[in-house]
């Protein structure tokens, strides 16, 4: 289903501070910390030309952020650089002067590190995200995981020595008692969702999506004038537009956010014309995206710079799972986990609705520009829904790349 965006006419742009921080400025703020993951390379953008062709665009590119950092995942950008980030200002405020991010690992930071514990909730990929940071800067962290949370996924954000607390629930619960949990013991929360009194630091989580976006506007060509982004709370399609919009102004792409028709929460607040919570029934196969409220932050945003918003059945989602796979002749395969496709689900969705080609423009000409946000990072929910584990994917696309 598509809701063309109508809050935008009644809604206050977003705060001048928001935008600046989620421009070119913030990019070059967390790049510079990408040298202490020891890994300095753009994740890959790649095209689809035989798909484009078929369903008459110009042109369609996908940011793969499956292969980031070792983590699988775009969300390796937010937690982790927020972690590192706050450990340096406290270092900063101990020792009485400013610490450059390769001062991370010195035995000074260590030692400051060890006695700060910080904690979020995650569906999964965040969590991993924050662990790996804690675990780089010596750091403790306790992950809260709801219960749609998979062994795999938890197992994953416990090797990197994070503790993990089971939460009776839902993603929304998981953040209530991280939160709650965290005041009572003195903990920092690195939370990618913002609330009333909380915004400082998922706007540093957010800034770390700025790369990505930044890597995919370098590589391209000429800029693209259509986005599809999915979201769960919405920080990474808030800080997606965001960066496109300060960095291109006028020039700035048409965005479609895309959601899971089961946790719809951007959708009805668009339609509600306020930030709403939608109840929780059924989970989606999209367990990245599976939220019931948005962000304050990144509601603020698309608010403003959406232009539609989308929402996907169970089956869309894994019919773009199983495209990327095994893709058209010609097409690169990708390995995108349940939510990883997800924008290219709604860029389907959009093509087949008259009102949602009209309002987005989309024609023979359009270049549409999608990301990838995950890899399989639970691989037997994968191959149990691509019906190939994400290995043989994977290596196709390596042999493809050196053919």
């Amino acid at each position: 289903m598509f809701l063309a965006n109508s809050v935008r006419a009644i809604v206050r742009p977003p705060r001048p501070h928001l935008r600046a921080a989620l421009g070119a400025r913030g990019r070059r703020r967390v790049e510079a910390f990408l040298p202490a993951w020891g890994d300095r390379h753009p994740t890959p953008l790649l095209a689809l030309p035989a798909l484009a062709a078929t369903v008459g665009v110009g042109a369609i590119h996908i940011k793969d952020e499956g292969q980031r950092l070792g983590l699988q995942s775009f969300k390796a950008l937010g937690g982790a650089d927020a972690v590192l980030s706050l450990l340096l200002d406290a270092g900063a405020r101990r020792l009485g002067r400013d610490l450059a991010p390769a001062e991370i690992a010195s035995s000074e930071m260590r030692e400051i590190a060890a006695a700060i514990t910080v904690a979020c909730a995650t569906d999964g990929n965040h969590g991993r995200s924050v662990a790996a940071g804690a675990r780089l800067a010596g750091c403790r962290a306790v992950v809260f995981v709801h219960a749609g949370v998979s062994p795999s996924r938890a197992a994953a954000i416990a090797a990197f020595g994070a503790e993990i607390v089971r939460v009776a629930g839902d993603y929304d619960d998981s953040v209530a008692a991280a939160a709650a949990t965290a005041a009572r013991e003195g903990w920092i929360v690195v939370s990618d969702t913002s609330w009333d009194g909380y915004e400082d630091i998922p706007l540093t989580v957010m800034q770390g999506y700025s790369v990505m976006a930044g890597e995919a506007l370098d590589a391209l060509p000429v800029p693209p004038p259509h986005l599809f982004l999915q979201a769960g709370v919405g920080g990474m399609a808030a800080a997606v537009a965001a960066y496109f919009a300060e960095v291109l102004g006028p020039a700035a792409p048409k965005v479609a956010v895309v959601e899971p028709e089961r946790a719809a929460c951007l959708f009805a607040s668009a339609e509600a014309g306020r930030l709403v919570t939608v109840p929780h029934n059924q989970p989606t196969v999209m367990a990245m995206l599976d939220c019931r409220t948005p962000s304050l932050l990144a509601w603020e945003i698309l608010a403003s710079l959406a232009d539609g918003f989308v929402t996907l059945a169970e089956d869309q989602a894994i019919d773009a799972m199983k495209r990327l796979a095994a893709p058209l002749a010609g097409d690169p395969p990708i390995v995108a986990g349940e939510s990883g496709g997800a924008g290219l689900a709604g860029f389907f969705v959009c093509l087949s609705d008259p009102d949602a080609r009209a309002a987005l423009g989309l024609d023979r000409e359009s270049r549409i520009l999608l990301f990838n946000t995950e890899g399989a990072t639970d691989p037997a929910l994968y191959a149990g829904i691509v019906g190939r584990n994400p290995e043989e994917v994977a290596g196709r696309l390596a042999s493809a790349a050196q053919s």
